[in-house]
């Protein structure tokens, strides 16, 4: 049976934040950001908010027509340059005295591959209780079918060992060195080239 997704519109900008907040909270590199348990509970559905709005403002959000999972993309230009403001203001919106939350901004910023265009699939979350079931995979393969029919790469930071291991099942590949976050856990930028034996 396969896994009926669209394109989120301006109703789902909630449930986009809860799934976010739902399936990350626990997430190494959001506990890395927000190490105390009562203060994450506070701060990280904000964070989620923000990364909402700037995909709604900047890209697209697909979701499944249950609600259950969502995957945040963003089309990178082969000229795109990296906004120094942003994490700045990131932080100051969502915990002006968290500096982890610029610095992680501001660290991904600098392993992003530049120079061709690409697919950039931000963020990818799924209700806990459907983890496991093929939804992220299925909202994945629906832009990677498009990116081999164009000739796009795609890129992404895995944030745990598990999502590392879907993702390289999906055809991405580890590359540059993986980014060790100051006393935090380990994030690995991967890479696709596009399969158009795949797309055809």
């Amino acid at each position: 049976m396969g896994v009926a997704i669209r394109t989120a519109g301006e109703g789902d900008r909630e449930l986009v934040t809860r799934l976010l907040d739902e399936a990350f909270h626990n997430d190494p590199v959001s506990v890395w950001v927000f190490p105390e348990v009562a203060h994450r509970r506070a701060k990280h559905p904000e964070l989620m908010r923000m990364f909402t709005e700037i995909v709604f403002a900047e890209g697209r959000i697909d979701i499944t027509e249950d609600g259950t999972a969502c995957a945040l993309w963003l089309s990178v230009p082969a000229d795109a340059g990296h906004a120094d403001d942003g994490p700045v203001q990131l932080r100051e919106a969502v915990d002006p005295d968290n500096e982890r939350v610029e610095l992680i901004g501001r660290l991904t910023a600098g392993i992003h591959p530049a120079g061709r265009a690409h697919e950039y699939l931000w963020m990818i979350g799924v209700a806990p209780e459907r983890q496991g079931e093929g939804l992220g995979t299925a909202l994945v393969r629906s832009v990677l079918d498009r990116c081999d029919r164009e000739g796009l790469p795609a890129y992404l930071e895995a944030s745990n060992a598990h999502s590392r291991r879907l993702y390289e099942r999906l055809g991405f590949d580890l590359t540059g060195r993986p980014l060790d976050l100051p006393d935090g856990p380990r994030m690995w930028p991967m890479w696709r080239e596009p399969q158009p034996e795949r797309g055809a």
